[in-house]
């Protein structure tokens, strides 16, 4: 099992590559966008700005969007799940714009919004169940509004702001918040994430 992670030059990946790590599984750092869809699953890491990162993507923007749309498992952590959309507030140059709609500041006084919070699924959600998820560690000023409401699977409130905290559309999945700093049952969360990708492969 391959599981690559798009370096597009901010951040320390190691916590995200350690966490998806266990026996069986490659995981691979690869700053090449083109490079980066030969994989079994794609991970847009958590660190950064959406107008530098979406630059890092620009030249191969449309290969990794066809190979995601086409089928290959994707997920995305807090800015990595800002890029899944068309646009964002916080910067110039497109997202993949594989979950359609937008990326907004976040409507709350104090930002960023960092710290613990709770996920509220929206309906029965079998992975969050299985890892045991119900608050995760976020670091963000920004939040993502799909066009469709149907394609969150769990929301968050930050003061009088409720904002989508997980979405999924197909092989697709976003996490607004940081699921490598959520402790055992974040780490838990990306393992099932990595193993149904591996069995949607099988």
């Amino acid at each position: 099992m391959r599981v690559t992670l798009f370096d597009y030059g901010a951040g320390n990946l190691h916590s995200l590559a350690k966490a998806l790590g266990s026996p069986g599984v490659d995981v691979r750092v690869e700053a090449d966008p083109a490079a980066a869809t030969d994989t079994d699953l794609l991970v847009l890491p958590g660190v950064g700005a959406f107008g530098p990162a979406a630059a890092a993507l620009a030249p191969a923007r449309e290969r990794m969007r066809d190979a995601v749309r086409s089928g290959l498992p994707c997920l995305g952590v807090c800015l990595g799940m800002q890029l899944l959309f068309d646009l964002s507030e916080e910067g110039e140059g497109r997202g993949l714009g594989v979950v359609p709609g937008r990326v907004r500041r976040l409507r709350s006084r104090r930002q960023p919004h960092m710290g613990w919070n709770a996920l509220e699924p929206a309906g029965p959600q079998p992975l969050l169940e299985a890892s045991g998820l119900v608050t995760a560690y976020f670091a963000h000023s920004f939040a993502c509004e799909p066009d469709d409401a149907g394609a969150v699977c769990a929301w968050t409130s930050h003061e009088d702001d409720r904002f989508a905290s997980v979405v999924r559309s197909g092989g697709v999945t976003g996490v607004q918040f940081h699921p490598e700093k959520s402790s055992a049952a974040g780490v838990s969360l990306l393992r099932a994430l990595v193993a149904a990708a591996r069995d949607g492969a099988a």
